[in-house]
């Protein structure tokens, strides 16, 4: 199975952090190590973070990379394996010596299992309290049902098979609107206030704002860790005056 990997690194040999990669299918996408770079990264199954030469910055991008959709992997040398532990966030740790055959079992096993723990036996969408049946356009939080339109219904199943990743305005109002949309990126910021509120205030931080970019689905928090509140960057009155134009087109 070929997957698409992204593999965020300072090496200018990007091949010399894995070498058993150039021996897979996988396709492979070769980026510093800056959390901001996967914002432009596109899709992809699994990020590798080279963790060989700098422990502490890769442990500090790894624990960023956490609550994104894709699966965190570690490349460590030998030596290291010893500051590996689940402050890093990571899904699994791979050496770079590690042969063609290990490398894609596991990634095979990630891939597989992050794709099947948020799907249920019925075919719908679980994360966290929330569960969206595409079946039937409902979507349910904590077992109530949210009375939603066709768009934010759209809006938010998007977000959640989504979970963890950064999407711009213009991304979202591409992929959820489509191209012969005629309004503009304050449409999107209407329909997640409109959605927050449905939401209620204990899960409205469900959307998160990542400021100056866009919005993300944010994963359910661990037992025992509180949930992050969820800044609103977008300006009440223009929000207002696109809310006006846009009512007949939710």
């Amino acid at each position: 199975m070929s997957s698409e990997l992204l593999l965020l690194t300072s090496d200018q040999n990007g091949e010399a952090a894995l070498p058993a990669l150039a021996l897979l299918p996988h396709r492979v996408r070769v980026l510093p190590p800056d959390p901001g770079a996967i914002l432009s990264a596109g899709t992809h199954d699994v990020v590798l973070v080279d963790a060989r030469t700098d422990l502490a910055g890769a442990r500090d991008l790894c624990r960023v990379l956490a609550s994104g959709d894709a699966p965190v992997i570690a490349i460590v040398n030998e030596g290291g394996l010893v500051t590996i532990s689940a402050e890093w966030g990571v899904d699994d740790i791979l050496l770079p010596t590690s042969g063609p055959a290990e490398v894609d079992a596991r990634m095979r096993l990630l891939t597989t299992r992050r794709t099947s723990e948020n799907a249920t036996a019925d075919g719908s969408l679980s994360v966290g309290d929330l569960v969206i049946e595409e079946a039937t356009y409902t979507a349910r939080l904590k077992g109530r049902a949210l009375e939603l339109t066709y768009k934010e219904f759209e809006l938010l199943k998007y977000l959640a098979q989504h979970a963890g990743r950064v999407f711009t305005r213009a991304q979202l109002l591409q992929e959820v609107w489509g191209y012969d949309f005629f309004g503009g990126t304050r449409t999107v910021d209407v329909h997640v206030r409109r959605l927050r509120a449905k939401l209620g205030a204990e899960y409205d931080s469900m959307i998160g704002t990542v400021r100056n970019v866009g919005y993300k689905f944010v994963r359910p928090a661990r037992p025992g860790q509180a949930q992050p509140k969820t800044p609103v960057d977008a300006d009440a009155t223009a929000v207002a005056e696109a809310e006006a134009i846009i009512a007949s087109h939710a």
